[in-house]
């Protein structure tokens, strides 16, 4: 969470752009061929959301 609260807003907002396209990404290989560790879908989930929390706090203190 630290890690995530030392980027810029600009940084902020293209590392949710590239973790939102992973997760994609993720979702359809599993689709096509299972995951050994299907758990890791749900964490990339959380940690988008985690993101998107961050970004929405810094939008609503200005």
């Amino acid at each position: 969470m630290s890690e995530i609260k030392d980027l810029e807003t600009k940084d902020l907002a293209e590392r949710i752009a590239t973790e939102v396209g992973k997760y994609n990404q993720m979702k359809l290989n599993h689709s096509i061929s299972p995951m050994e560790n299907p758990s890791e879908i749900k964490m990339a989930r959380r940690d988008i959301a985690r993101l998107k929390t961050e970004l929405r706090q810094r939008e609503l203190n200005k």
